[in-house]
């Protein structure tokens, strides 16, 4: 009986350490990476109105873009970005100091002079880098800064975006597609309202798209949502195609990067003047607004968003693709509703949701975050429409170092059979130095692909 009073007390002090260690963590992180998200959306809001006020600053696209690979090669991050950040999380490779810096001024330098980038991909590695930072002035082992490279992420995109759930899920999610760290959930919440609340209370105001109207769940309806979830699933995996060929192509034809990068810029500005608008240039974000306000959208629109966004990156501008995303998920949702006789705005949201979950891999992620834009009335809809697209997009992503662990069709492990036998052991029999909670983390830290992956490079 003392024996197992004695155990109980034991794991206990376990779980009440790991919970002390993880609060205050995740609350540093948080706190470091809330105004992060603050001056990096002020600053991306403040270059973003001097671009719409200046036209004529699209012409120096080219010329910021090589700006952009000097600051770089200064930094020694030429071929760092997201993928680097989802890496060190499953292996002993470490996120660099100096990307801190160089993904901060080469995303202004893309909004600045109208290259077509987000900003979400920038928060991921933000937040990579601070929490790689504090790992090493605190000494912290491998597996405490896995879990605090996921915090990071979380925070950064948290306080940019303004979705602290989803942000969470989404850093935990999109590390390996069919397995989450149950470890990190509470360092990772805790950090992410942490950097939510600090840049809400700084002044950046969460991202929002309130549906004007939601229709009720009838048969009529459901199979028009269905329709739209798989033509979105479709344009998913065009659009990851197309970002990974891009960037294929300009490393094939343009070896030196300072020429592949005006070289993209150069075209960026002739497509600009083509189209006559700059409707494409930047995030976009204030066109996702319209449609949801004014019910208007543009069929062409999602196709010219794909070829802006693709060439951006694959020339090597920096920024993100989850706001191309949500613009080209918007367009094409807005435009496949106005076709089947919905309203613009409700389709825009389904079509987010499919294309976000679709590049992303990431299903309960974008029901959350979807909850957080649009609100719950509608989260039936949004989770039918992302669940479909993430079947459907197969193995598309738009980091070439996501995991895939779980095959979309089956039980089965996509795995060596080294790993296979990790994952069906139990772990936990296992010594280790950490409390229970980090050994629950283990067997992410050694988490491979399968043969058939291939690396397309850093974006």
């Amino acid at each position: 009986m003392w024996d197992k009073t004695k155990s109980v007390l034991i794991n206990m002090k376990d779980y009440t350490l790991t919970f002390l260690k993880w609060l205050l963590l995740g609350s540093f992180v948080g706190a470091l990476c809330g105004p992060v998200g603050f001056l990096f959306s002020k600053a991306l809001s403040f270059v973003t109105d001097l671009r719409s006020d200046n036209y004529w600053l699209v012409a120096l696209l080219p010329l910021g873009g090589m700006l952009s690979v000097a600051i770089y090669k200064l930094c020694r991050v030429s071929d760092v970005g997201t993928n680097r950040v989802l890496e060190s999380i499953r292996t002993e490779k470490t996120v660099p100091a100096l990307l801190f810096p160089a993904i901060f001024i080469g995303s202004v330098i893309t909004h600045l002079f109208g290259g077509s980038a987000g900003r979400e991909g920038a928060a991921l590695q933000l937040g990579g880098s601070i929490s790689s930072m504090l790992c090493r002035l605190l000494h912290l082992n491998e597996k405490s800064r896995h879990v605090l490279t996921m915090c990071g992420m979380g925070a950064v995109f948290s306080a940019l975006f303004g979705t602290p759930l989803g942000a969470c899920v989404f850093a935990l999610e999109v590390v390996s597609v069919g397995r989450v760290c149950s470890a990190a959930f509470f360092p990772c919440i805790i950090a992410s309202i942490t950097a939510f609340w600090i840049s809400t209370t700084l002044g950046v105001t969460p991202e929002s798209f309130p549906l004007q109207s939601v229709p009720e769940m009838q048969l009529g309806i459901m199979w028009k949502v269905i329709v739209v979830a798989i033509v979105c699933a479709l344009v998913s995996i065009l659009f990851c195609l197309a970002l990974h060929t891009s960037e294929k192509l300009f490393r094939r034809f343009f070896k030196n990067e300072f020429l592949r990068i005006a070289v993209g810029g150069t075209i960026i500005l002739l497509l600009t003047m083509a189209v006559g608008s700059m409707d494409y240039n930047g995030g976009g974000v204030n066109i996702i607004h319209h449609i949801f306000t004014h019910g208007e959208v543009r069929f062409e629109a999602f196709a010219l968003k794909i070829l802006f966004t693709a060439i951006t990156v694959g020339a090597g501008y920096k920024g993100g693709e989850i706001v191309p995303t949500m613009f080209i998920g918007g367009t094409l949702g807005g435009s496949l509703a106005i076709l089947l006789g919905l309203d613009p705005g409700f389709g825009a949201a389904l079509g987010i949701a499919a294309l976000f979950c679709g590049v992303t891999n990431c299903p309960l992620a974008t029901m959350i975050i979807c909850i957080e834009l649009f609100g719950s009335e509608g989260m039936i809809f949004f989770a039918l429409s992302a669940i479909i697209s993430f079947l459907l997009s197969g193995k598309a992503s738009l980091y070439t170092k996501q995991k895939f662990i779980y095959s979309k069709l089956s039980e089965d492990v996509i795995a060596t059979d080294e790993i296979k036998t990790e994952l069906l052991t139990d772990t936990s029999a296992e010594p280790d130095t950490e409390p229970e909670m980090s050994v629950n983390a283990k067997s992410d830290d050694t988490i491979i692909s399968s043969d058939s992956e291939s690396d397309n490079g850093e974006t």
